[in-house]
Parts: C-alpha cells; structure tokens; sequence
C-alpha cells in the first residue's frame, strides 16, 4: 500500500478548506462595507479596498443631505456642495412658506417676501371664516367683516337645521325658523316610522299614525316569521298564526327525519312516524342512553 506523506495531506487539506475560508472572508468584507455605508460603529474603515472607501464616501454624504433637508440635528452644513447648499435653502423657504400658509406654528413670517406674506394672510383670513362657518377650529369672529360674518351666520343656521334633521351634531331648536321646524319635524317622525319598520332602538309607537303602526306591526310580524324559520332565540313562537305554526311544524318535522334518515344533524327519533322510524336504517338509529 502507498502511503502518502503528512505534508501532503496537509496540503490537500488546506487546499479543500480554501474555498469555506474565502467564502467566510468575503461575507465578512461584505458585511463589513454595509456597515461603514450605513454609518455604525463597527465598520472597519481599514479593511475597505480604494473603490469601497469611495463608495462609503458617497453613501455618507447622501446621508447628511437628506439630514439636512430633514431639518436633523446631524446635518453638517459645511459638507454640502454649493449647489446643494442652494437647493436646501430654496426647499427650507419653499417648506416655511407652506407652514405659513397653512397656519402651522412652525411658520416664520419674517422670513416670508412682501408678496408671500399677503397670501398667507389671505389664506389665514379664509381659513377663520371656514372656521367660523363650521364652528370648529379657532374662530375669531372679530377679524369678520359684516359680509364674511353675514355668510357666517347663515352658514350656521343651515347646519344647526341640517343637524336638527339628522338629529346629528348640536341642534338647536330654538334658532330654527317656523318653515325648518316643520321640516325637522318631518324627518323625526319618518326616522321614528324607519326606526319602529325595522325593529331599531328609539322607535315611538305613540307618535305612529294609524296607517305607519300597521304596516310596523306587518314588518315585526315578518321578522318574527323569519326568525322562527331560521331557527333564531328572538322567535316569538305565540305570535304566529295558525297557519304559520302548522307551517313550520311541517319544515321542522322534515328536518328530522331527514336528519334521522341520512345520519347528519340532530335527530329526535321519538318525534318519528312509526313508518318514519321503520324506514331509518339500523347503523342510522342513535344509540339509545
């Protein structure tokens, strides 16, 4: 038998592990480089070839733009090209101009142009007389000239109609003029009428007229009707008629035996014909207890 020398088993042995070792060393050199991109403590910066360290480079300056258009305490003004410097400054305006205009407490005025702050005052005043109109936000009525806080008040009264008649938001009745209390009076009897028809919560049965209480208790009858044939808790069984009491006995009596017959579902079998029960087969039959 040969026998091979010791030096070269080793050999062999280094040459095998070769690739596991590259393979671990470049995932090292890969993580390695993500790290010192994304800025943590643990990158190497010695262990970066001259392409890496370029690219590392330029990962840290987009960085600190996007810091600095982010309004972060880590933006380093003094890193960024004069175009970009410039292009930050137009954003930083363009974004106070915006905060102005919507009222933000982040706005500077006095860094608006002459222009700029017109429109802000503009859209300031616009947005008070919305205000005052919906009766939200921070209304100050005596900015309000008598036209804006003529349109106010009529604003006002059709919203505390129109919440009288949805019987939403703050009604109240006592600014109601003759012709919208009759219009709220109106709606709240067809809400009762809806409310009492479909069985909902706040129906009136003493504001009903003759012709709305029948055709209510035609519609609770129905539902009663049809909880009894869904087999539901709120089933009435009293209030059936004859003719539906028998009806549903017969469905129920089918139900059964069909259950008792094919083996599926709950089976009485004391409630069966004697034929009925002749007719279920003996591995169908419940064990009797």
């Amino acid at each position: 038998m040969r026998v091979i020398p010791r030096k070269c088993l080793c050999a062999l042995a280094c040459l095998s592990l070769w690739p596991i070792l590259a393979f671990a060393q470049s995932s090292d050199l890969a993580r390695n480089l993500e790290a010192c991109k994304a800025g943590r403590d643990v990158c190497d910066q010695s262990k970066l070839s001259p392409s890496q360290s370029a690219d590392v480079a330029l990962a840290v300056h987009g960085r600190n733009v996007a810091n600095c258009r982010n309004r972060y305490d880590s933006c380093d003004h003094s890193k960024l090209s004069e175009p970009e410097a410039m292009a930050l400054a137009v954003a930083d305006h363009q974004r106070n101009v915006s905060d102005c205009n919507d009222g933000m407490q982040s706005c500077d005025r006095s860094k608006l142009t002459p222009a700029e702050a017109r429109d802000s005052s503009t859209a300031e005043r616009l947005r008070n007389i919305a205000d005052c109109k919906d009766g939200v936000g921070a209304c100050d009525h005596s900015t309000l000239t008598p036209s804006e806080a003529g349109q106010v008040n009529l604003a006002r009264r059709q919203l505390n109609a129109s919440d009288c008649k949805n019987d939403s938001g703050l009604c109240d009745h006592s600014q109601l003029t003759p012709s919208e209390t009759k219009e709220v009076a109106t709606a709240e009897r067809q809400r009762n009428v809806q409310n009492c028809q479909n069985g909902w919560d706040d129906c009136d049965h003493s504001k009903l007229t003759a012709v709305e209480a029948g055709q209510t208790a035609k519609s609770e009858h129905q539902r009663n009707l049809s909880a009894c044939k869904d087999g539901q808790e709120t089933c009435d069984y009293s209030k059936l008629s004859p003719p539906e009491a028998k009806m549903l006995a017969d469905i129920e009596h089918r139900r059964n035996y069909t259950a008792c017959l094919k083996g599926y579902g709950y089976c009485d079998p004391s409630r069966l014909t004697p034929s009925e029960a002749g007719a279920i087969p003996t591995q169908q039959k419940p064990a009797v207890r």
